[in-house]
Formats: structure tokens, C-alpha cells, sequence
């Protein structure tokens, strides 16, 4: 902690990540199931990734987004899990106060690209079944890169205007926050000046699209708002906590069996 100069406040340089260390006799099958789904989860975003890549014919418009979302999940994925299973090997994690804010902005910035990669790939499958005579000339490789650099662009450039609010904020503490990564609402709660504007734009942020892709969307959106949505009392097992370990770590996993089951071609 560092002195500010006025009275008692201070502001914190490092945070405390608790993650499961109030299930000491879990750790071990918590970390060998972790491990299991991220390895699990990775080979088969990877899988995916490389036979769109290699097989002519799967390189259209929907395993292009495919693969383009793999590659993201395999991102965002490893940046949450690295942190939750070196917690689970030593009880605990400290992060420095930058480090957290770091982690936060990744993290943000690839759920939002995710929010309209599933959004492209909607509007994919409507011109697709819509549209079936017309589909080729309005969604060619141009358009297809272009949707993808414009989630890329779009939600980076949001999530630097939320870093900037973030870093604006003075954190006093306590220098530790009940989670297994750095999330924005139990950071949010470390912070001694007014939050309002920051939790304002988060709360947009969970509504800001929507997708036909019913059983992801259900997982992830549904998962998404009710961690960011859901009332905080101070007792009992912290639910952001649980039902972020659904949207986080159970959607990559099921993501490419999903949509790959679906396909005679892969």
C-alpha cells in the first residue's frame, strides 16, 4: 500500500487473488478438472483452426468465423486460466495493481470481439438461408475480413475509453478481492471514488448484442448478465465467482463441439 498524503488513505500497488482458497480440500481435483477442460478446450479450438486452414473445402464465409472465434477463445481463454490454475497450485495469487488492470482490459476486450463475432455469424446463416441466390456476392472473403477487423477495432477501441475510466479510479483497498482473475465488478468494489460511470458502461456492455446461436448464446449471454447483474449480499459462496466459471471456461470448451457437430463437413 502507498500513502496518497491525505490522512489515512492509502491506495494499494498489488491485489490478492483469493480464487478457491476457501475449498483447500478441493484443490486438487479442481486443478487436474481445470487443467483437463483448458487442454481439452484448446486442442479442439486448435483442431479447428488448423483443418479450416488446410482443408480448400472449408474455407468459406462460416468456417471462417469458426476458426476466427477459436482463435480468440484460445486467447482468452489462456489468459483467465493461467491465473486460476497457478491459484489452485499455491491457494493464492498476488497481481500488481497494473498487472490486474491488464488482465482486465484483455479480458473485456475479447468477450466484447466475441459479443460480435457471434453476431457476424448470425448475420452469416441469415443471408445464407435468406438469401441463398444473393449469399455468395454479399458475403465474399472482403466482407467476411472486414466484420472480423471491425470487431477486432471496434471493441478494442471501447475497451480503452473503459480502461481510461478504470485508471481514473484510486483503489484503497482491502488489497484483495474474492476471484480467481481480475473481473471488473470485485475490483470495482476495491475502489474509494465514486464507480457509477464505469458500472454504467459495463451494464450497456451486456446488452450490446444479441445472436440467433441459441445454445451458445444461452451459456454465454445468459451467464454474462447474471454475473454483472446479480446483487451482491456478502454471505454465502460468491455466485460471480461460480457462474463465471460457466461462460469463462465451459463455453470455449463446448463452442467447437457446438457448431462442429452440426457439420457433415468437418
Amino acid at each position: 500500500m502507498k500513502d496518497t498524503g491525505s490522512g489515512n488513505l492509502t491506495t494499494i500497488s498489488h491485489i490478492l487473488l483469493l480464487g478457491f482458497g476457501n475449498l483447500k480440500e478441493l484443490w486438487i481435483p479442481l486443478f487436474t478438472g481445470f487443467l483437463a477442460v483448458y487442454i481439452i478446450s484448446m486442442a479442439a479450438n486448435l483442431l479447428l483452426v488448423v483443418l479450416v486452414v488446410l482443408d480448400p473445402h472449408l474455407q468459406t464465409p462460416m468456417y471462417f468465423f469458426l476458426s476466427s472465434l477459436s482463435c480468440l477463445v484460445i486467447v482468452s481463454t489462456s489468459n483467465i486460466s493461467s491465473v486460476m490454475l497457478t491459484g489452485l497450485q499455491t491457494g493464492n495469487v498476488m497481481i500488481a495493481l497494473g498487472g490486474c488492470l491488464a488482465q482486465l482490459y484483455l479480458f473485456g476486450a475479447l468477450a466484447t470481439v466475441e459479443y460480435f463475432l457471434l453476431a457476424a455469424m448470425s448475420y452469416d446463416r441469415y443471408l445464407a438461408v435468406c438469401c441463398p441466390l444473393h449469399y455468395p456476392s454479399l458475403m465474399d472473403s472482403r466482407v467476411c475480413r472486414q466484420l472480423v477487423v471491425g470487431s477486432w477495432v471496434g471493441r478494442f477501441l471501447f475497451m480503452r475509453i473503459l480502461s481510461l475510466l478504470l485508471i481514473a479510479l484510486s483503489f484503497c483497498g482491502p488489497c484483495e478481492i474474492d476471484h480467481y482473475f481480475c473481473d471488473f465488478q470485485p475490483l470495482l468494489e476495491l475502489s474509494c471514488t465514486n464507480t457509477s460511470m464505469v458500472q454504467t458502461v459495463t451494464r450497456h456492455k451486456a446488452f450490446s448484442t444479441c445472436s440467433s446461436h441459441l445454445t451458445v448464446v444461452t451459456l454465454f449471454y445468459g451467464m454474462l448478465v447474471a454475473v454483472y447483474m446479480s446483487p451482491r449480499d456478502g454471505t454465502g459462496l460468491n455466485p460471480s465467482k461460480a457462474l463465471s466459471l460457466l461462460y469463462r471456461v465451459l463455453t470455449p470448451l463446448l463452442n467447437p463441439f457446438i457448431y462442429s457437430l452440426r457439420n457433415q463437413e468437418l
